[in-house]
């Protein structure tokens, strides 16, 4: 399965902070030696102010050796500038959490700072000190109040850059802390200021974007309505065009979202609804950078139309799904639907279907098919054309034909609208060209 697994290239995307769960997720799957993975966990570590953290790693990877000095030397300035940090945030918000002060605030920034200078004596370089110690609050693990302190710096901060610095801080914090309505509100304020950006940028707001399909996974799969939304955002123009230019394995959880969103009572809107049949394009277009048993699957089903192709790819995606850090918790929510389509497309082309046949295609039992199937006609529209033959085990499909006035419609519907276009593309043509204005004849005489 490491041929399939994407840690390795999402956490380039990603905060070092975001990426601790990845790895102690590929440490509990044994995907990759252990030892390697501590490894990993330990050069991230030790790039944060989370001592003990570190500390606790290198006893593992080096258990018969003494921690280095300098682990306590940075312990104890850690401890240093997190108290000369917090003094000078807390002179700011003993300010601004006084109820006095937060109701003469206003929704023009400028005029806070305004009123804060003239009033306190607070400046802009002081309210920084909010984001200097939300920051440095965030790599000491503190997620809850980094995002305290990032929200209060982003209320009255006038500067662009450090706003969206702490944006990003934000959602990062919020995702950490596990507040995933917090988490998708921030995800979307985000994503409005990078779609903001001057087009003057396009190579920046294209690496913004990239960094925002990577961290919003941790979202959109945590978020009781996150594979819907996923797809609403995922194929908007904007972001399609960034997966198929710079991230194409993100198509693994695009294909993800919209089998697991297929079935009509979790499909929200015609987008979602239609969403599969958009993806397998992008699919095909993009199958010469990126594929994956998942999009395979995809691939096999709606473009080759080869069942027994389609089986194959979706046993090993059961086994990708399981192993990733994202999808694992939804592996059974992804075959029951993949083997929903799978019915749904076979059922589709054939009048008899043998169940034990069926069965077999969707990687199951004979008896599980035959309790798979039963449920399959209850729940969907077959059941008014779908018979099941005990004797012969076997279903039968009876498609009544389709009434001959019926046929009709179909092949005038909009004859009336092409006579009336030719109409009047003969009347132009019959038409005398109309005379040049008096100027131009002017300028034609002469």
């Amino acid at each position: 399965m490491a041929d399939h697994d994407l840690t390795q290239t999402i956490i380039p995307y990603l905060d070092r902070h975001l990426a601790f769960p990845l790895l102690a997720h590929l440490e509990q799957t044994g995907t990759f030696p252990a030892d390697e993975v501590r490894q990993a966990q330990y050069e991230l570590a030790k790039g944060t102010n989370m001592v003990d953290y570190a500390v606790s790693l290198w006893e593992q990877l080096q258990p018969d050796q003494e921690p280095p000095a300098e682990f306590a030397e940075k312990r104890a300035k850690a401890l240093e500038t997190n108290e000369r940090l917090q003094q000078e945030a807390q002179a700011v918000l003993d300010v601004i959490e006084n109820p006095e002060v937060a109701q003469a605030l206003r929704q023009d920034k400028v005029q806070n700072l305004q009123y804060l200078k003239d009033h306190f004596n607070l400046t802009l370089e002081q309210i920084t000190a909010l984001y200097t110690f939300g920051q440095f609050q965030y790599t000491y693990g503190n997620y809850s109040g980094a995002a305290d302190y990032l929200y209060h710096f982003r209320v009255l901060s006038t500067d662009a850059d450090l706003n969206m610095s702490a944006h990003w801080g934000k959602l990062a914090s919020d995702t950490l802390s596990g507040k995933w309505d917090v988490a998708l509100e921030e995800l979307n304020a985000l994503r409005e200021a990078i779609d903001a950006r001057s087009a003057s940028e396009p190579l920046s707001q294209l690496q913004s974007r990239s960094w925002l399909l990577h961290w919003a996974l941790f979202v959109y799969f945590n978020h009781p309505q996150g594979r819907v939304l996923l797809l609403e955002t995922f194929l908007a123009p904007a972001y399609l065009n960034t997966i198929q230019t710079a991230c194409p394995w993100i198509l693994r959880y695009t294909v993800f979202a919209a089998i697991v969103s297929r079935k009509p009572s979790t499909a929200s809107s015609s987008r979602v609804r239609h969403a599969l049949r958009e993806i397998v394009k992008v699919v095909q277009m993009e199958e010469y950078q990126y594929s994956d048993p998942l999009t395979d699957f995809v691939k096999e089903l709606y473009v080759e139309f080869d069942f027994e192709g389609a089986q194959r790819a979706l046993k090993e995606a059961e086994a990708v799904v399981e192993n990733d850090f994202f999808l694992n918790e939804f592996k059974d929510e992804f075959l029951e639907n993949a083997r929903y389509l799978i019915s749904e497309a076979y059922c589709r082309i054939h009048q008899k279907i043998d169940i034990a046949d069926l069965s077999e295609r969707l990687n199951l039992s004979r008896d599980e098919g035959e309790k798979w199937i039963v449920n399959l006609i209850r729940e969907t529209r077959m059941g008014a054309d779908a018979k099941i033959d005990l004797e012969k085990n076997v279903i039968i499909i009876s498609r009544p034909p389709q009434p001959i006035y019926q046929s009709v419609i179909e092949k005038t519907r909009g004859l009336a609208f092409r006579t009336s276009a030719i109409g009047a593309a003969i009347g132009r043509q019959a038409q005398p060209a109309p005379a040049p204005p008096p100027a131009a004849q002017e300028v034609e005489a002469q």
